[in-house]
């Protein structure tokens, strides 16, 4: 099934997406009786000569599957065995030497699987924050939904950060979408402090809709406490590898990133709603009935 990398190599792709039209501009200005054959080489990116159907040559098709526009500054042998070693744009990859595995390591990193176009570790951690969101009652998520909702994503967020704000106020946005909005708690000034006094008065409201909607208006929102889940809510956030507010995440428990505008969610929603049916699928065609 191939799948979005809304996080996968952001870096790397946010870049090129950034150097390019410089680069294409820059070309036609400097030497106007080539613009299309430059504009051509900045679409495709720059990489080192390697011999064709080696390894080395295998490692660079598998980086422009994930971007075609990038560039690859050196390829040579990795330090462990099996893999080639790439640098790409400031950033070191690996590559299985078939071409088909490419490893970004680091922060936020990705076993990316060419092939198939999809990142496996992403396919874990999906699974696993999907388990963890069943933990938190239905009844303890803050809920603004349409009458019909085609999709719904579970939002991870704070009363004072700005794109939590932002989210909210266009709140009516996506549920015109078609999109319902699962709010859970995650204080990330963490525990104790003022801002999870906040979201503990919050969830202790009467009206949790309208005392949230308040304190990320600024609007002075009671005081109270009472027995709730803001602190498992923030556990289960650290524990599905939250590093910002907010984080949205679909029903499978994909991450699509922290603020997407009402109509790019829907977008990214209906594809990968789209991708889960063709996988599907294969596996339904197979099925064989009991007794047949």
């Amino acid at each position: 099934m191939k799948r979005i990398l809304f996080a996968v190599l952001g870096a790397i792709s946010l870049s090129a997406c950034a150097q390019a039209p410089q680069g294409a501009a820059a070309a036609t200005k400097t030497d106007p009786v080539k613009p299309a054959a430059q504009a051509a080489q900045a679409a495709t990116g720059n990489a080192p000569k390697v011999a064709a159907g080696s390894a080395d040559a295998r490692a660079v098709e598998a980086v422009r599957t994930i971007n075609p526009r990038i560039n690859i500054d050196k390829v040579g042998a990795a330090p462990m065995p099996g893999y080639r070693e790439a640098l790409v744009q400031g950033q070191v990859v690996y590559v299985s030497d078939d071409g088909r595995y490419l490893f970004l390591p680091g922060s936020g990193g990705a076993l990316f699987d060419t092939h198939a176009k999809r990142n496996l570790m992403e396919d874990t951690l999906a699974g696993m924050r999907r388990d963890l969101l069943k933990t938190i009652p239905a009844s303890e998520r803050i809920v603004f939904a349409p009458a019909n909702p085609k999709h719904t994503v579970t939002v991870f967020t704070d009363v004072e950060c700005g794109y939590c704000r932002k989210l909210h106020s266009e709140i009516a946005e996506y549920n015109r979408q078609g999109i319902a909005v699962e709010y859970l708690a995650f204080p990330r000034m963490g525990i104790g402090s003022e801002d999870y006094k906040k979201m503990v008065s919050v969830w202790c409201a009467a009206d949790r809709r309208k005392a949230l909607t308040e304190a990320k208006s600024d609007h002075n929102v009671q005081a109270k406490e009472c027995k709730n889940t803001v602190e498992q809510q923030y556990d289960v956030g650290q524990r599905a590898g939250l590093t910002g507010t907010p984080m949205i995440l679909n029903a499978d428990g994909v991450q699509l990133g922290g603020y997407v505008p009402p109509a790019q969610l829907r977008e990214a929603l209906d594809k990968l709603a789209a991708e889960s049916k063709t996988a599907a699928k294969p596996a339904a065609a197979v099925a064989t009935p009991v007794g047949g």
